[in-house]
This record gives C-alpha cells, sequence and structure tokens, in this order.
C-alpha cells in the first residue's frame, strides 16, 4: 500500500504545476562529510537526492534481497537441484522471452538498452495479489511464485553486472573484491560479530561506487558472506534458557512506578538476552532489522523518486515505441516464457507437476510475473541515464505501469476463476 500510495503521489505531482519543485527535490544535493571525507561524492560532483535513493538506499535493498537468496540457498527452495529446478526453468523463461518481445519492437539503439526492463518480477507486489485471494491458494503456488522470484532476483543482479556497469575502474574494483574475500573468510570461520561485516560492506560500497560496478552489487556480494549459522542451536535453547533462569532471583526492590534489580540480577539476566540472541544467525539478525527499513522507507522512498512518470507530450505514436516494448515484454513475455519453459520441462519428464498446479493455474500465475514494478523501475533508471535519456526513462515508466497493472489485474482474474471456490487443504 505505501509502494502504491508513494507512486500515486509522485505521478500527481509530475502531473501538476509543482512539477518543476518535483525535479528540483531529485536533482538537490546530499553533502555528509564525516572526517573530512565527502561520503556521497561520485566522480568528482555531490550525489543528488536521486542518486543517493539510487546508488545508496538501494543497495541496502539488494543487500535485503542478498540475505534472503542466501537464505534459500541454504534451507529453502533453492537448497537442492530437486527443489529449485522447476522454478529456475521457469524463471529463465520468464528471462528470455521478455527480451525477445521487447526487441522485436525497438530493436535499435538507444531504445534496445533498456531491454533487460521487463526481465524482473516484483516478488512483493505479486505475492500480495496471490495473497489477496486467501486460502483459495495452494501453499505450492506461493512455493513455486516466490521461489521464481527469487531466481528471478538473481538474474537481474547478474544483468546490472554485466550490463549497466559503466568504465570499470580496476584498482577500487580490486580492493573492493579482496574486502569481499576478507568477509567470505570471516564467515567460514563463523565470526558472528556484525560490526566487521557493516563496516567492510560500507568500504565496499564506496569502492564498487568508484570502480564502475554498480554499487547495488556490492550489497548482495557482502549479504552472501554474513553467516547463517548461529552460536545456540534451537533445540537446546530451552534448556539453557531453563538453566539460566532457575538461578534467578525474583525478589526486587519496588514501588508503584518503579522496580530495581540487584547487580546479580541484572547480570544473569544479560545471560539470558545474550543466550537467546545467540540462537538467532546474523543473516536473520539483519534481515528481521532491516526488513522494516527497507519495506516502510527505502521503497516507498525508491517509488516517490522514479515513479513521476509525466504525460505531457504522450503521443499514440510514442506509445507504439518503447512503452508497447516494456508493455508486451512483462505482460506477454513474461507469460509465454514462463508457461512454455515449465510445461516443456514438465513434458520431457524432467520435473512434475507441483501438487495443486495445472496448466491453466500454471498460465494465471506467469501473468502475475509481468508485475515488474520495483527492479524494473531501477533498471530502466540505469538504462537511460542522463538528461539526453529523460524523454526515453519517462516512456519507460509509462510502459512499466501499464504492464504491471495489467499483469496484475489478469493475473488476479485468471487465478480467482481456476483456483477452488473454498480455501485450499
Amino acid at each position: 500500500m505505501l509502494l502504491f500510495l508513494a507512486t500515486i503521489i509522485a505521478v500527481a505531482i509530475a502531473n501538476s504545476p509543482w512539477s518543476t519543485s518535483y525535479e528540483h527535490f531529485l536533482h538537490y544535493p546530499v553533502q555528509v562529510i564525516i572526517g573530512g571525507i565527502e561520503l556521497f561524492r561520485h566522480m568528482g560532483h555531490t550525489m543528488t537526492i536521486s542518486q543517493v535513493v539510487n546508488d545508496a538506499l538501494m543497495a541496502i535493498f539488494f543487500f535485503l534481497v542478498g540475505l534472503e537468496i542466501k537464505q534459500e540457498l541454504l534451507v529453502g527452495e533453492l537448497s537442492s537441484p530437486k527443489k529449485a529446478i522447476l522454478p529456475v526453468i521457469a524463471a529463465l523463461g520468464g528471462m528470455v522471452f521478455p527480451v525477445l518481445f521487447f526487441l522485436g519492437v525497438t530493436p535499435n539503439h538507444p531504445e534496445s538498452l533498456g531491454a533487460a526492463i521487463p526481465m524482473a518480477t516484483d516478488i512483493a507486489f505479486a505475492l500480495a495479489v496471490l495473497g489477496s485471494l486467501g486460502g483459495r491458494v495452494p501453499k505450492s503456488l506461493y512455493v513455486f511464485l516466490a521461489t521464481l522470484a527469487v531466481a528471478d532476483d538473481i538474474g537481474g543482479i547478474i544483468v546490472i553486472a554485466l550490463f549497466y556497469s559503466k568504465g570499470v575502474s580496476l584498482l577500487p574494483l580490486g580492493i573492493g573484491l579482496a574486502l569481499v574475500a576478507l568477509l567470505f573468510l570471516l564467515g567460514r570461520l563463523r565470526v558472528t560479530a556484525l560490526e566487521p561485516y557493516i563496516i567492510a560492506g560500507i568500504a565496499v560500497w564506496a569502492l564498487f561506487l568508484q570502480s564502475g560496478i554498480h554499487p547495488t552489487i556490492a550489497g548482495v556480494l557482502v549479504a552472501l558472506c554474513i553467516p547463517a549459522g548461529s552460536k545456540v542451536h534451537i533445540r537446546e535453547l530451552s534448556r539453557k534458557l531453563h538453566e539460566q533462569t532457575s538461578h534467578l532471583s525474583t525478589e526486587a526492590r519496588e514501588a508503584e512506578r518503579a522496580v530495581i534489580l540487584s547487580h546479580d540480577q541484572l547480570e544473569r539476566i544479560a545471560e539470558i538476552k545474550s543466550t537467546a540472541g545467540q540462537a538467532i544467525s546474523p543473516v536473520q539478525t539483519l534481515e528481521h532489522a532491516l526488513k522494516p527499513l527497507v519495506d516502510y522507507f527505502i521503497l516507498p522512498l525508491f517509488a516517490f523518486v522514479n515513479a513521476g512518470v509525466s504525460f505531457g507530450g504522450v503521443s499514440a505514436d510514442m506509445l507504439l515505441g518503447l512503452p508497447l516494448a516494456i508493455f508486451l515484454g512483462l505482460f506477454l513475455g513474461k507469460t509465454v516464457g514462463i508457461s512454455l519453459f515449465t510445461y516443456v520441462a514438465i513434458r520431457v519428464k524432467l520435473c512434475a507437476w507441483p501438487e495443486g498446479m495445472n496448466l491453466p493455474r500454471l498460465i494465471s500465475l506467469a501473468v502475475l510475473g509481468g508485475i515488474g514494478f520495483t527492479v524494473s523501475l531501477f533498471i530502466a533508471n540505469l538504462a537511460y541515464d542522463g538528461p539526453e535519456m529523460a524523454q526515453l526513462l519517462n516512456e519507460a515508466k509509462l510502459g512499466i505501469f501499464a504492464g504491471t497493472i495489467i499483469s496484475g489485474v489478469v493475473g488476479y482474474m485468471l487465478l480467482s476463476r481456476f483456483l477452488p471456490k473454498s480455501e485450499a487443504k
């Protein structure tokens, strides 16, 4: 809802008398100096609000994505080939066909720079639409769509790293990768203190920013180094806490509005807190801490900064170019690619139908894959960067909005038609 509201506000302002003020806000410089070093400085210039959101705050978003990917790779639906193969195949189809549809409409430069825009699936919006159907949705459909979207994120990250990085400088890149290797070693040694990862992670981000590799990639690489094991296994937690609480005195000096504990009680409670905290892995500690920040601040701010599409000067001829290419890529490319690759994999007996899945439901889920919003907007900003590309970026936003909205509405209608009328068992 916050993403949707931020988007509506951005579109409304961009098409109002305040549009000039909105543009000034986006290009307002952000100067933060720590110890004589300007933190948000790139290519000799102070970064603007728009650049800080897209290059710094979105690195935190991709860091969170990296934490989620690591968990899926270790214990989730990507943890074994048997679990992962079908949604990964589906994701591949959902990346190849949107690009083909896009290039079929706009094969020429510079429009072709945005060929990767319709590759992305917005997992938050897609699962929100699926969740709106409540208990009628079999769990296997949630798992399939979520895993497909995670594999899709991995593909998007690779595309950003390979095709949307500019003028690579080897020295800062080499130092950044050396720090990543050090963090990987710390993770293998099960160093669970978060401070080294946070400090080195900020350094890696700054080095990647200067290297020309998009700094969001730094967020993903650092996240994959964070250890996922805990010092106290959950099966041992109850016993340890019972031992510690059994020696905890319940006597205290107290009045109506105050309770004063003894130093011994304070020490024992600190031990209990430490023991409980050690049952949570660093990966989940960081994910739990960052998710509210990302969901309720970073992504709505990203939407407000990037979703301000202007409808002024839009003509029918314009809509038949880049907006149509992105719309077809999201709505048809995703649907055809996910459905076709999945169905072929099942027909050649490479995989079996997930429980509760059939062809109509598969096609309906594939349509939801065309909800591209967040990462599609992000890639559009990378593809059409600079004042000379402003018109193409505006057209790309039109295509993203159209493809996302139509995919969401049609996917919901199809699922409502093909899912059981009562709650799934």
